[in-house]
């Protein structure tokens, strides 16, 4: 069995992290590069940066927070937010970030996803889509998950990963911060769809939610979730070690 991943989330915003953190011992508990410490010293296998109003502000990544952040890590760190050319590629992966990950961006511009590929190589484009179910139907939303851009979702997914994306962020707003649980059903279509890592965000409560989730889908390979880290309400040592009770790989 593949080695399955655990990454929490840094959603940023003016340069602080957004959802509430409850750490004993840091000193600043909104620092995104505090929290990049603490993670990257507690068993995350990687880190995601977002700097969530930079596409719906129309403005680029704040570059200043990402390169201290970056100093602070010792794992791969993949970043997004107000990616939106190939110049904003180069920028983000000198500030010291290892994969850049595309939402709006590609939205906009399909050819996006080539032009990086070709430049960086398919390992350093993610592809993050926010995923709604309407009418039955999985469909494609943008700009926070506020617009539905009416594209079935599994179809775009194949074509960004032809396009060169070589790994996938599948963000369930059906499920997010409902902390019932993956969007299982939608996982499993995904990873039969495409050949390339899927990584689950969205609707994690509980270390149970994780082991269900490698268990039901075991070719995804990554759970991402934000707040039941910050608060404190899963410890990565505890998810990890009961992963490894359930006979789940993962890095200790």
């Amino acid at each position: 069995m593949i080695t399955k991943r655990i990454i929490p989330c840094l959603d940023v915003k003016d340069g602080r992290v957004v959802k509430g953190v409850n750490f004993k011992g840091l000193q600043d508990v909104s620092s995104p590069v505090e929290l990049a410490k603490y993670y990257t010293e507690n068993g995350a296998d990687e880190l995601v940066f977002y700097d969530i109003t930079a596409s719906s502000d129309g403005r680029k990544l704040f570059t200043d927070i990402l390169c201290e952040t970056a100093k602070s890590v010792f794992i791969p760190l993949t970043v997004g937010g107000g990616i939106h050319s190939v110049a904003d590629f180069d920028r983000v992966l000198k500030c010291g970030a290892d994969k850049v990950s595309v939402n709006s961006g590609a939205i906009k511009n399909p050819d996006l996803i080539s032009e990086a590929a070709k430049l960086y190589g398919d390992q350093c484009v993610v592809l993050s889509v926010d995923v709604k179910r309407v009418d039955g139907v999985f469909r494609v939303f943008a700009k926070g998950g506020r617009e539905n851009t009416g594209m079935e979702a599994i179809e775009w997914i194949k074509r960004c990963v032809s396009n060169g994306a070589g790994e996938i962020v599948v963000n369930s707003i059906d499920t997010d911060g409902v902390k019932k649980g993956f969007d299982l059903e939608m996982l499993e279509k995904v990873c039969d769809a495409v050949n390339v890592p899927v990584i689950a965000s969205g609707g994690a409560g509980k270390i149970d939610d994780f082991i269900t989730l490698f268990h039901s889908v075991p070719k995804v390979d990554a759970g991402l979730a934000a707040s039941i880290f910050h608060f404190g309400e899963v410890r990565i040592e505890d998810l990890k070690k009961e992963m490894k009770r359930n006979n789940i790989t993962t890095r200790i």
